[in-house]
């Protein structure tokens, strides 16, 4: 069954298929109240994209794109991509839906950061991330992995 990367519209629908992932927490709760509030509709910008299996949503991510002059991770500084929220339903995992939303990251060409969770660490790695240096002021107790498209490198501080 071929599946695509979506731009995920804020409906109730998608705000409903959210509810079935761990990592539902402030953000959706926020977009929940707007869309009850009648502030957004469907065609609002959302930060989520996903995929759906028939008409379930098994895999979804968010995706921010940060501002250059923020850029602390990437030589020569320049916007970059956030990955956030990254997670693929428990019974639809191993399927290649989570490889299928970092490759659709991944074409943006833009350098891209991650936060990733303790156990998803080794699926990061084999999609080419790794570790950053850690410095205490910069990455407060995050341990964030790095994707360099080509030509870009590591930000030294030095």
């Amino acid at each position: 069954m071929e599946t695509k990367v979506e731009k995920l519209k804020i409906n109730f629908k998608t705000l409903e298929e959210f509810k079935k992932f761990k990592e539902y927490g402030l953000q959706e709760l926020s977009m929940l109240e707007d869309l009850e509030a009648n502030i957004i509709d469907n065609d609002s910008e959302s930060p989520f994209y996903g995929i759906y299996f028939g008409d379930k949503l098994v895999a979804r991510m968010s995706l921010y794109q940060i501002d250059a002059k923020f850029d602390r991770y990437f030589f020569p500084p320049q916007n970059y991509v956030e990955i956030w929220k990254l997670e693929v339903l428990p019974d639809y995992q191993g399927k290649g839906y989570g490889t299928q939303l970092v490759k659709f990251a991944k074409s943006m060409n833009l350098p891209i950061k991650t936060n990733p969770r303790m156990q998803s660490r080794t699926f990061w790695e084999k999609m080419e991330f790794t570790s950053v240096d850690y410095e205490m002021e910069r990455d407060r107790g995050e341990n964030p992995l790095v994707w360099y498209p080509e030509g870009v490198e590591a930000q030294h501080n030095d």
